[in-house]
């Protein structure tokens, strides 16, 4: 049996057609949805910060629906979701595997049989990271098929899109009728903002990111704000922050800033102060927590830029940094240099009287020890049981620092 023809079996009697948007699914973790020709697009900033995106690459990441989920009442057994689908080739790597799609019934995981939960079939985007430039290539509709489990009543359905894929939504079908979500029980609003770790690199379904890990094992509900490559202080997006509601906000600053290179020892420090006063002008109150970057080898004590080293094998990219240890006499910035910078301005602020903002050592999240244990692939980001170490640790952490009064229950499987 083809391919096709298995997808057609599995679709029959999915009756129940709900085409997008509708009340009866609600988009959730997105800032607007655009409507398409090609169908509904969720973005992650909002849509007055598009004129300011220096390039295609930020207008990618922005697109990618990272945190992003559906959120329905059903008491079906099947969906199948109709949609069109673009997965990346970053130059001058191929275009990536396909990324799963997860459920989650009654706040549980609901795992997918062999060729569920993934798109069958996508268009391409070509992204060249240097020059920021992307080239799309479309791709037909496809259909997402996802199994829920038997049930003989209604039912609370998240479906998580990709973290890294771009996904234009066109109907949900299933074979039984959706009823319009109640609203989700309070959640303290956790509004993130990183680099691509935090986006989901390298992470192997939507909530196994080390972020959407800690979002469910601390039972917040989560606006993905990370950015593969495009964590570098921008002001539009300090403004987005500062404009959405927040119960608690995290930065996680300074990996993407040597990575490009972008700032020097002497304008760094005055950029964050900027970046933290926009979202302070929105938020004068909210618990902040700035995090500093993970452990990472390659520029520690290196200064960027970085970029993927063109003799990769195909699929297998890894990083390499242009940047020399005598240029840190220069001003240069490595993760060490970014470490202390971060902690004097937390430090600085908390003496001026703001007591919310804490910071947090990324070492504390990801060290010496993790590394030696579950070394980075591509010398850059950490892979799939690294995210959920990370977002475990994370979980325990911010329900603590953020003073959220909440339970912090490990997820099945996690480790500790």
């Amino acid at each position: 049996m083809s391919a096709a023809t298995a997808a057609a079996h599995a679709s029959a009697g999915l009756d129940a057609v709900v085409p997008l948007p509708d009340p009866r699914v609600e988009v959730r973790g997105a800032a607007w949805l655009e409507e398409t020709t090609g169908g509904l697009l969720p973005h992650r900033l909002p849509a007055a910060a598009r004129p300011r995106f220096p390039d295609d690459f930020v207008r990618l990441c922005d697109e990618q629906p990272a945190g992003v989920r559906l959120r329905l009442r059903t008491a079906a057994t099947r969906l199948a979701v109709e949609v069109r689908v673009h997965r990346v080739a970053v130059d001058p790597q191929p275009v990536g595997p396909p990324q799963r799609w997860d459920v989650v019934v009654d706040d549980e995981v609901v795992e997918q049989p062999a060729g569920w939960g993934v798109a069958p079939v996508c268009g391409v985007i070509a992204l060249d990271p240097l020059r920021g430039t992307t080239t799309e290539h479309p791709g037909p509709v496809t259909t997402v098929l996802l199994d829920l489990g038997p049930t003989d009543q209604e039912r609370r359905v998240e479906v998580w899109l990709p973290h890294g894929e771009t996904v234009r939504l066109l109907a949900v079908r299933a074979d039984a009728p959706l009823t319009r979500p109640r609203p989700p029980r309070h959640r303290p609003r956790w509004v993130h903002h990183g680099s691509s770790i935090s986006h989901g690199a390298s992470a192997d379904r939507p909530t196994g990111t080390w972020v959407a890990t800690a979002a469910r094992a601390a039972r917040l509900d989560l606006v993905n704000l990370g950015m593969s490559g495009n964590a570098v202080l921008d002001p539009f997006v300090a403004r987005a922050i500062r404009d959405q509601r927040a119960d608690l906000i995290t930065l996680k600053l300074g990996i993407n800033v040597v990575n490009h290179d972008c700032f020097t020892r002497r304008s760094f420090a005055p950029a964050v102060h900027g970046f933290l006063d926009t979202v302070r002008e929105g938020h004068p109150q909210t618990r902040l927590v700035v995090i500093s970057p993970l452990l990472c080898p390659l520029v520690e004590d290196v200064p960027g830029p970085t970029s993927i080293n063109p003799a990769s094998p195909p699929g297998a990219p890894v990083f390499r940094t242009a940047g020399r240890p005598e240029d840190v006499a220069a001003g240069r910035l490595t993760l060490s240099a970014i470490r202390d910078e971060l902690a004097a301005v937390v430090a600085r602020r908390r003496a001026e009287g703001d007591l919310a903002l804490t910071y947090v050592d990324g070492r504390d999240l990801w060290g010496e020890s993790d590394e030696a244990e579950l070394p980075m692939a591509d010398r850059m980001h950490p892979g799939p049981a690294a995210h959920r170490r990370i977002g475990t640790r994370a979980a325990a952490l911010l329900a603590g620092t953020a003073d959220l009064g909440l339970p912090v229950p490990l997820l099945p499987g996690d480790p500790g």
